[in-house]
């Protein structure tokens, strides 16, 4: 008898000690959230309670129409109210606790409290919330059978030419490989691509790809993504189907050092030619000299002035080595050392010898 009642006293034992392992697991099923209200009217606030996110992981929290928690959020953040939305961190276990305020999303009910991961790997969940004078609609009706799945990578293709080199919108091509795992063949799928730079939500825009996937074929999707001009820095494609993100491919756009050059050369060129403007509107507002002459550039050659008769004869050219009195043939007649001629001097005493 008493054998049998170590049995279940062991067996309680052994549950207690068991009982905290079981936290973890139910934490490793994924991240969870869960609202301290079910419904709240617009101007009120509900309590979001978070459990089983990555520890200090940063989370976005949106109130979201057109969405329940089996189908994700329909539409994406464009049926969210994004204005209103708060950001919490989550602390070493994983948990957060973060008040958000009620407000109406910009589609009809079903609503939910949508979180999600800003940063890293990709990761969400919904939680029912009822906005109180809200207009609520179906959901539009799911497509049944055919189901696309990514069967590889997103890449990016291209490359810039030198028009983005200058300022041009950056465009590429958006290319993966689709399959159809339903059992009915789906007739040109409508895939939106949104493009988000830094933190910031992305802007999506829907594109129809044209063809039919059978049940268990494949194709190469390519869907051209173009973002506006002078864009640089760090960017992401993100890929949805039929309101779920599917896909998320980064690309870095480089900076457009055309346009930096050219404002550098403007910056140059406009004060050089204003200055140029400047300095010819001077010289024409000028004031005259007092002869009422103009200043003009002298040229470089003047006229020799004319030689009067009475200044006697033009005195015969020499060379750069002689000078005026040392050519040959000149006025003083020989090359020694000049003399006086002149009248007024006295003789040259001469010696008389004995006649």
């Amino acid at each position: 008898m008493r054998g049998r009642a170590r049995i279940p006293a062991l067996a309680a034992v052994l549950a207690l000690l068991l009982l905290p392992l079981t936290g973890p697991a139910a934490a490793a099923d994924g991240p969870a959230v869960k609202l301290s209200a079910s419904q709240a009217g617009t101007g009120g606030s509900v309590t979001a309670r978070g459990s089983g996110w990555r520890p200090g992981t940063l989370l976005m929290l949106l109130i979201c129409g057109r969405a329940t928690p089996s189908r994700g959020v329909i539409g994406g953040t464009n049926s969210c109210a994004n204005g209103d939305g708060r950001a919490v961190t989550t602390d070493t276990r994983g948990s957060f606790t973060r008040k958000l305020p009620v407000a109406e999303p910009p589609v009809p009910c079903p609503c939910v409290v949508h979180v999600a991961t800003v940063t890293g790997a990709k990761a969400e969940a919904d939680a029912v919330l009822q906005v109180a004078g809200h207009p609520v609609a179906p959901l539009p009706a799911e497509t049944s059978g055919g189901r696309l799945s990514i069967l590889s990578d997103t890449r990016l293709t291209g490359s810039g030419g030198v028009l983005t080199w200058f300022g041009a919108p950056p465009a590429r091509t958006l290319e993966f490989t689709a399959g159809n795992v339903g059992t009915t063949p789906v007739k040109d799928p409508v895939f939106r691509v949104g493009t988000a730079h830094g933190v910031f939500a992305p802007q999506w825009d829907e594109q129809q790809w044209h063809g039919t996937l059978a049940p268990g074929g494949k194709a190469l999707v390519r869907l051209p993504v173009e973002l506006s001009a002078g864009a640089h820095g760090d960017y992401t494609v993100s890929l949805g189907y039929q309101g779920k993100v599917i896909a998320e491919q980064p690309w870095g756009v480089g900076r457009p050092w055309g346009v930096t050059l050219f404002w550098l050369l403007l910056c140059l060129v406009v004060p050089a030619a204003l200055f140029r403007a400047g300095m010819a509107v001077v010289d024409r507002v000028r004031p005259r000299r007092p002869g009422g002459v103009r200043h003009r550039r002298l040229p470089r050659s003047l006229p020799r002035p004319a030689r009067s008769r009475a200044s006697g004869p033009e005195p015969a050219p020499t060379l750069p080595w002689f000078t005026q009195d040392s050519v040959p043939g000149g006025p003083a007649g020989r090359l020694s050392a000049p003399h006086h001629d002149s009248p007024t001097s006295p003789p040259t005493p001469t010696p008389k010898g004995p006649t």
